[in-house]
Parts: structure tokens; C-alpha cells; sequence
């Protein structure tokens, strides 16, 4: 289900919900939208219209009912009273999905914080069956706990054991960057939209076996590796991080500052942009809008647009390489494609003369270096 608020990345094919969904094991049958000025502060959607999705579900056989948009704890509940079947949100999809992919001790530690602190703010009176309970032995009478106060603790404690853990990682990571700092390694983190070809190009640069797929949220955990560029007579570190996503909920980026703070410490952002997507321009937006929560809105970014073996013959570009501009800053843009390997040493060229002139040289300016003038 979507609701249009008259936002401009608005997916009105609901494509990208439908992607999340099969990527956390659901199937989905049924697709429905509608138009508001705002949201119903009860439904969301408004009585009629949330009457229409139930008979739809019934319809189709549903057993759940996801909404691209995140829902108050309050709306949730309303709505699941009114379709009476499970109603979850785009939020929570998400960190499904993060859950089901996390493999490090570290990655695990930040899929749960950030599911709990999610959940705290749905303990919203599910167990209003039960009595208010007594104090124990040694209570001095008056009303005890209820349920939902018991759970309410017992999750803050949780979220705050596992914070203190992440801030051991983080710790150590950052011991870990002052190692790297000393031993003055140009440090490169891979960006960019779920789906880009994250993993794929990192792959195919370091001749890596990091796991990669066609689909949303292959990888969670960042893998380092050292790439050795031959142009510039030296090894740079390259970092494949967590991909990014519309509407990436806010405590998932807090949760995963330990994972983020590689791009923040980089020297050079590589910027993976799926070219083949006609809506990259929003998908390039929603990044930078990510980098600037994070603070990483000023590291120097290569724009690496891949997957040109699946643009359409009408779109591909003229040159392998040129300038884009993003948040108003001419940056210069790469055409590869990490499955082929097509425009792979051309990439590789590219990142040695931004290392040898440093993340501020020459490779950085709008009008990019005369080697790779290539046409495609």
C-alpha cells in the first residue's frame, strides 16, 4: 500500500516496496495506492479507503498488509484492528531484511539495537488483558507493574548492553583507522543505492569473493581490502559498505555509525550509481541525503555509473567518462560495468591519478584527465 503525499519520489508502481518484500520472503499479490494531502492521524489512509484494502486482501488471500511509508505506533494498531490481519510498515520490512543478512558480530549488534529501539516504540498496551500485577515479596502493597512497563525495562536494558558493545567496536575500529593513518593508506569507501553493483565492482577491482546478487541488500557488513594500483606504485585501501535506500530509517543509521564512519574518515567516496535505472537522479539524491546525516557531505566523490551492459542502446553516453553534478559540485563520472568489466582499467587509471595527486588534485576537477577520452 502507498499513499502519495504529493512528495516527488513517490514510487507509484510501488516497485521498489514489492522488491523489499520478495527480498524478506514475502510474495506479493496485490498492489493499491492512493492520493492525500496528509496523512489520517487514526488509519493513515482514511476509513473508506482502508476499508478497500481489506476487501482487496480478502480478495487476493493475503495474510499481511505493508505500507511504503512508516506508521505511527498508533496508526499500526488501528489499522490491524480495523483489516484485523498483521499490518507492518516500510521501517520494518527494512530491518527485516537487515536481520536475515547480518553476518559479523558487529553487524548483528546493529540490526538489534536498531529492531529494539523500533520495538520499544510499539509496546503500545498489546497485553491490556492483563491485570495490574502485586508486588512481590517484601512490597510494601500499592500497585505493582504492569506488563507492558515490565517489557518497556527490560528492552531499555537490552538497548543498553548493546550499545555499550557497539561502542567497543567502534572502539576498535577506530583503533584499527589510526593504524591505517600511520601507515599513510589511502582509504576509499564504495557507496552508493542498494542494487548498484556494490559488491560487484569491489569484486572485480580486488578480486574479492564478497558475496553479490541482484537484489536489495546482498551485503550488510563492510569487507577491506588492499587494491594495488600499478599507475600510482602503490596499495590503497577500498571499504565495501552498506548499501542505502529512500526513506532509510533513522535508527538504522544511528545503529550502523560504526559501519558509516568508514565513509566518513575516507578520502575518496567511490559513488556507485546503476545506470540502467531511470530513476538514478532520485537514488543519487537519497545518498547524498544520507552523507550529509553522517557528516560525510564534503569527502571527495567519484561517480562510478555502472551496469551499462543493461542500459538501453538510446541511453548509453558518448564518452567513457565526463562530469555530473551533484549538490550543485561538478563531479567527475566513470561508465563500467562491473559484470563485463567493461571500463575496469579505465577505473583503475582514474583512481591512480587521484591518489597520485592527492583527494583535491586535478582527477577532482570538473574537466577530467585527457587519457580517458575514450568513446564507447
Amino acid at each position: 500500500m502507498g499513499v502519495d503525499l504529493g512528495l516527488p519520489h513517490f514510487d507509484k508502481d510501488l516497485e521498489e516496496l514489492g522488491l523489499l518484500a520478495q527480498t524478506a520472503g514475502l510474495e506479493p499479490v496485490a498492489a493499491l495506492t492512493c492520493k492525500r494531502r496528509a496523512p489520517d492521524a487514526a488509519l493513515f489512509v482514511g476509513t473508506g479507503k482502508a476499508d478497500e484494502i481489506k476487501l482487496l486482501a480478502q480478495q487476493h488471500g493475503a495474510q499481511e498488509i505493508l505500507f511504503d511509508q512508516s506508521l505511527s505506533p498508533g496508526q499500526q494498531r488501528n489499522l490491524e484492528r480495523r483489516l484485523e490481519m498483521p499490518v507492518n510498515d516500510r521501517t520494518f520490512l527494512i530491518l527485516e531484511i537487515f536481520a536475515q543478512r547480518a553476518r559479523s558480530h558487529e553487524g548483528k549488534l546493529q540490526v538489534e539495537l536498531a529492531r529494539l529501539q523500533y520495538l520499544s516504540t510499539r509496546l503500545v498496551r498489546r497485553w491490556s488483558h492483563l491485570e495490574r500485577q502485586r508486588g512481590g515479596i517484601g512490597a510494601r502493597g500499592g500497585p505493582g507493574e504492569t506488563q507492558i512497563e515490565l517489557d518497556r525495562r527490560m528492552i531499555a536494558t537490552t538497548i543498553k548492553r548493546t550499545k555499550e558493545q557497539l561502542n567497543k567496536v567502534k572502539r576498535q575500529r577506530q583503533t584499527q583507522r589510526k593504524q591505517r593513518d600511520r601507515r599513510g593508506a589511502f582509504n576509499i569507501s564504495i557507496i552508493g543505492y542498494t542494487n548498484a553493483g556494490k559488491s560487484t565492482l569491489f569484486n572485480a577491482l580486488v578480486k574479492a569473493r564478497a558475496y553479490a546478487a541482484d537484489q536489495l541488500f546482498a551485503t550488510l557488513d563492510t569487507t577491506t581490502r588492499a587494491l594495488y594500483l600499478g599507475e600510482a606504485g602503490r596499495s590503497v585501501s577500498l571499504s565495501d559498505t552498506v548499501g542505502f535506500i529512500r526513506d532509510l530509517p533513522h535508527g538504522l543509521v544511528d545503529a550502523f555509525q560504526a559501519t558509516l564512519q568508514e565513509a566518513v574518515d575516507a578520502d575518496l567516496l567511490m559513488h556507485v550509481v546503476d545506470a540502467s535505472n531511470l530513476d538514478y537522479p532520485l537514488q543519487i539524491e537519497q545518498v547524498q541525503r544520507v552523507l550529509t546525516e553522517i557528516g560525510a557531505q564534503d569527502v571527495p566523490q567519484l561517480l562510478v555509473f555502472n551496469k551499462i551492459d543493461a542500459m538501453a542502446v538510446l541511453n548509453m553516453p558518448q564518452r567513457m567518462n565526463d562530469s555530473f553534478e551533484v549538490d550543485g559540485v561538478q563531479t567527475p563520472r566513470i561508465f563500467v560495468s562491473a559484470k563485463d568489466s567493461t571500463g575496469i582499467a579505465e577505473l583503475r587509471q582514474m583512481l591512480a591519478h587521484i591518489v597520485a595527486q592527492g583527494p583535491a588534485g586535478p582527477a577532482l576537477a570538473p574537466d577530467p584527465p585527457a587519457f580517458f577520452e575514450a568513446e564507447l
